[in-house]
């Protein structure tokens, strides 16, 4: 998205809308949408909210445009349903406030937005280093497994480490900015559901020995999938019955290679081996259905799951992060449903382009 020197109100007050843009347009051009709109292509430097707040749109609002870079002005009477207060780009005034005060506020969000967006822009550039570290280490145990070779459990633990702190330190949508950018769908896969199961684990609020766990079996999971023809991984349309039968060797194939190496243990052999399981016992490589599946596979499978929907492929367009996660909803009885709606807050965290969720 670019970004031009207006100033973008978000309101369901046309009568408000009338008067604050007509005080705005002093300093800058303003124009203004429903709170049931998109986002403008074009960004604006800073942002009013005056809406109720109670139904959550203004605080959606509020957390899209921000991570947008987009500092923010809520006009509101209920702070308190607004997050992020202690955010130097946000601001949160009373919604009676005078006209003058609201033009003074706005000036010096225009500053801290343009602080913010120097930071970010070191932020992403360190962000991009961590992911390069973390494809060479996919690529390396992508290359060992394709030639028999045994996987370094300790460059797999190095690459873990390197996409915690780089999604601890960007977000998720850092992560995945940086990771559209790679060429090679399978290293982007596996990183890109690595950085979903971060993310995940961080809002869990699990300890960090369980978020490794969790993270290096997303980076795993995918492993045995060296052994499948690119013929059959690229094909940029449906694959045969016999293609899809190949395919679906990979999950055991990979707990294959990996068993008897040092440093998996049978919790990530479990993932690689029963991602693609699904409650009902509708899934491969083994059928299992409810408890025989694990917490730690269930976890993975949502991330992948909304990893592959949200990513480009040979054969179709990346889906928007809330269209996947509506898709993955209306999956009841395969998937584990407090989970998913737990892994919403993800969603919103990697969806600046698409659609409120």
């Amino acid at each position: 998205m670019t970004q031009e020197k207006s100033v973008l109100i978000v309101s369901d007050r046309p009568d408000r809308v009338r008067l604050l843009a007509r005080a705005i347009t002093t300093i800058l051009p303003c124009r203004s949408v429903l709170g049931d709109q998109s986002i403008p292509a074009i960004l604006p430097v800073v942002a009013v909210i005056d809406m109720d707040p109670r139904e959550g749109v203004a605080a959606a609002w509020a957390t899209r445009l921000l991570m947008l870079r987009v500092p923010c002005l809520v006009l509101t009477g209920s702070p308190a349903d607004i997050p992020h207060k202690a955010n130097p780009a946000l601001r949160i005034a009373a919604a009676d406030t005078p006209r003058p005060t609201i033009l003074s506020l706005l000036l010096s969000l225009i500053d801290a937005g343009r602080k913010m967006r120097t930071r970010c822009d070191g932020e992403n550039a360190a962000v991009e280093a961590k992911a390069h570290r973390a494809c060479s280490v996919v690529a390396g145990m992508f290359h060992a497994a394709q030639f028999d070779q045994s996987i370094s459990a300790d460059e797999v633990d190095a690459g873990t480490d390197v996409i915690l702190e780089a999604v601890s330190e960007g977000g998720i949508r850092a992560w995945l900015d940086v990771l559209g950018r790679y060429d090679e769908l399978l290293y982007q896969h596996s990183l890109s559901v690595a950085g979903f199961a971060a993310a995940f684990g961080f809002h869990l609020g699990i300890p960090r020995a369980d978020r490794k766990r969790l993270t290096k079996a997303a980076l795993l999971h995918d492993i045995g999938k060296a052994k499948i023809p690119l013929a059959i991984l690229n094909k940029p349309g449906a694959l045969t019955s016999d293609e899809l039968a190949i395919m679906r060797t990979h999950a055991a194939a990979g707990a294959d290679m990996l068993t008897g190496q040092e440093g998996f243990d049978q919790a990530m052999l479990d993932v690689v081996r029963h991602h693609h399981e699904m409650l009902d016992g509708s899934g491969y490589p083994s059928g299992l259905t409810g408890d025989a599946i694990s917490d730690l596979v269930r976890l993975v499978t949502i991330c992948d799951i909304h990893s592959a929907l949200t990513e480009r492929r040979a054969y179709r367009k990346p889906l928007p992060h809330a269209e996947a996660h509506a898709i993955m909803l209306g999956m009841t009885g395969k998937l584990d449903m407090p989970l998913l709606r737990a892994f919403l807050p993800i969603v919103r965290l990697s969806t600046p382009d698409d659609a409120l969720v």
